[in-house]
């Protein structure tokens, strides 16, 4: 087996460089860019980006919507960044947190000619490390020594495989005996967890929820959500049931991760809806990949649920990934005066069963 880094090894690398505010090198064949994230590139790196070329801020469809720009590329734009113009102005672009009290960031020329797909991959790239969705980017240079390189196939994300770490005996106030397993991602990702509860038969639909984790509402018992009155019911219900499985999936924030879910809420507190939220800030309704809920239970041993869940793309993500679901078992609590119109958006935009 080589000791050099191989495709998952590179992603992961490219994400903490973007995250630490290290540019990245994307390839497709011959093209070859210069990437970093706007929300932590700094002046000087800025300078040494701009001596290579002509930078673009690379933004998403919905953001540029936002920002009036032109998306000539359909799914994103690629803004031409000012000879004049700095950090400031492309952190602008990338955060709407001032957007209401500053709206005026053009004139945006967008870039139209040539290819975008380095840019698109950029877009995957820094989404997956959880940070806003945008990224500057230099096409046509020589790839400076010592940065992390990968090609623009590389950051689709795959099908994420999960390897058993440990579980453990784990006594709960609400569901009384169980254990709780670790998984570890391949990529060297977060981990998720599997709690069981009592011991589910492997032969028999199993009684599931996918639990996304909240610190807001699980931890903190925020009136925002109906996150924590969700686990907790569900927890007691497989108590009661006598058995159960719940998947606890650290995908904060519909998968944008906490920093952005934070971002979310303040610009819903300037008035706008949890999905316009997701949009300004340039995400889509929903980030998440329930695939791991279906790769969970597969390496626990089970084919079929009876999934706890007001959520019709959960039951058919499960299905796709080949759980049977033998039944959708409604999980309808935690309204609250605070909640009660982000409740209503999740009916009425995201499908949700309320």
């Amino acid at each position: 087996m080589s000791l050099t880094p191989g495709p998952l090894e590179r992603l992961n690398r490219a994400r903490a460089d973007l995250r630490v505010g290290l540019p990245v090198v994307l390839t497709d064949g011959a093209e070859v860019a210069l990437v970093a994230a706007a929300e932590t590139l700094d002046a000087d790196r800025l300078a040494a980006i701009r001596a290579l070329g002509q930078p673009v801020v690379a933004l998403t469809a919905h953001r540029a919507a936002t920002l009036k720009a032109r998306a000539y590329d359909g799914d994103l734009a690629r803004i031409l960044l000012p000879k004049g113009e700095g950090v400031a102005w492309i952190e602008a672009l990338a955060d709407p947190a001032d957007d209401l009290t500053h709206p005026m960031k053009g004139p945006l020329l967008s870039q139209r000619e040539g290819r975008a797909d380095l840019h698109r991959a950029a877009l995957r790239l820094v989404k997956s490390a959880q940070l806003l969705p945008a990224a500057l980017v230099v096409t046509g240079v020589t790839a400076p020594e010592g940065l992390t390189q990968l090609s623009a196939a590389e950051t689709a994300t795959p099908e994420t495989r999960l390897t058993p770490v440990i579980a453990a005996r784990l006594p709960m106030r609400l569901a009384g005996a169980g254990r709780l397993h670790v998984f570890r991602p391949e990529d060297g990702g977060i981990e998720h967890y599997a709690v069981e509860v009592g011991r589910p038969m492997r032969d028999t639909p199993v009684l599931a929820r996918l639990h996304s984790a909240c610190f807001t509402g699980d931890v903190l018992g925020s009136l925002k959500c109906d996150c924590g009155p969700q686990l907790h019911a569900a927890l007691s219900a497989m108590h009661e049931a006598g058995s159960g499985v719940l998947l606890y999936l650290n995908q904060e924030g519909r998968g944008i991760g906490l920093a952005n879910k934070m971002r979310a809420y303040s610009l819903q507190d300037q008035g706008f809806d949890t999905v316009e939220a997701n949009h300004r800030l340039g995400f889509e309704d929903d980030e998440r990949d329930f695939r791991l809920g279906a790769e969970l239970l597969r390496k626990m041993g089970f084919s079929q649920v009876r999934l706890l869940t007001n959520n019709p793309r959960k039951v058919a993500m499960l299905q796709k990934g080949g759980i049977e679901v033998v039944a959708r078992v409604p999980l309808q609590v935690g309204l609250t005066d605070e909640n009660a119109a982000y409740l209503a958006t999740k009916a009425a935009k995201s499908g949700h069963l309320l």
